[in-house]
């Protein structure tokens, strides 16, 4: 059957989308070791149970966009196993299930460790998975997918990480997660920037489809600084760890790839810069991390 070695299913896996999951996980349990809580059993858990909600997510799209038709041989993007016939649409619907089912179990353990909110918050992270590109009202096709991912790739994200170790909740800890999630946000918008004509012919109204190239481009550079800028206000606001403001430093290898955004006359030009704003996203998260801590 297709689809059965392991490469495939890396491929399927697509390892450089998986750093928006670590990298609000890394901050959280950071910010949560800074308190003096850190149990690894827990942090393991999470990240693993992260990690599963994203992978099903990928699966899931990877389905879902095939049997809408909105891949196409007109694909500019990096390779889709169910598109190009290394997996069936079976085979791949089904692994997105078992990596949600193993999620669900993952999150049974933290919720009994934690509380039952943390089952409900993953609940939601699957189902917000699924409707990313399920249906003629999915996430990606209304316009909505960006605020999605800002919030469980940001806040969210770190919060729950947070919370899980420390059992409390922190403003500060919700605002250190805006930056990942608006680094996260930065990723989709190069993703949607590339695919803008075929998102229009497919009827996804994204907000670049909405708003055009050049709005996409102003979001990613706002993007990017905002989550640059945050380190920096919360150690003017808390006068503490002021090594934390050292993830600002994100921001020049952005201005290279902002530039390489705008001048780029080909689509699949932007491929590359998918990965090197993924590479943004983890240094922020790592700098910020370590800062915190020192």
């Amino acid at each position: 059957m297709r689809g059965r070695t392991g490469g495939v299913w890396i491929l399927a896996a697509r390892p450089k989308t998986l750093f928006a999951t670590v990298a609000p996980v890394v901050m959280g349990l950071a910010m949560a070791a800074d308190e003096g809580a850190f149990h690894v059993g827990l942090a393991l858990v999470t990240l693993g149970a992260a990690l599963l909600i994203q992978l099903g997510t990928n699966l899931y799209n990877d389905y879902a966009d095939y049997m809408s038709g909105a891949d196409t041989i007109e694909r500019k993007g990096p390779l889709r196993v169910v598109h190009a016939g290394l997996v069936s649409p079976r085979a791949a619907h089904r692994a997105a299930w078992v990596a949600f089912a193993a999620a669900t179990v993952g999150g049974l353990y933290l919720a009994y460790r934690s509380g039952w909110w943390v089952l409900v918050i993953g609940a939601a992270g699957i189902i917000a998975g699924i409707w990313y590109s399920a249906g003629r009202y999915s996430l990606a096709r209304i316009g909505a997918a960006d605020i999605v991912v800002l919030g469980f790739f940001g806040p969210i994200a770190v919060g729950c990480t947070y919370y899980i170790q420390v059992l409390q909740i922190s403003p500060v800890v919700l605002v250190a997660g805006l930056a990942p999630g608006l680094l996260s946000v930065a990723v989709l918008l190069v993703n949607n920037i590339r695919d803008m004509e075929e998102d229009r012919t497919a009827g996804k109204r994204t907000l670049v489809v909405r708003l055009g190239r050049r709005f996409g481009i102003g979001a990613w550079a706002a993007c990017v600084v905002l989550a640059a800028t945050i380190p920096l206000d919360i150690v003017l606001l808390t006068n503490t760890r002021p090594w934390a403001g050292i993830a600002f430093i994100i921001v020049l290898p952005a201005m290279h790839i902002l530039y390489r955004l705008y001048s780029a006359k080909d689509p699949r030009a932007l491929n590359p810069l998918l990965g090197a704003t993924g590479a943004l996203l983890l240094a922020h998260s790592v700098i910020f991390s370590v800062g915190w801590l020192l």
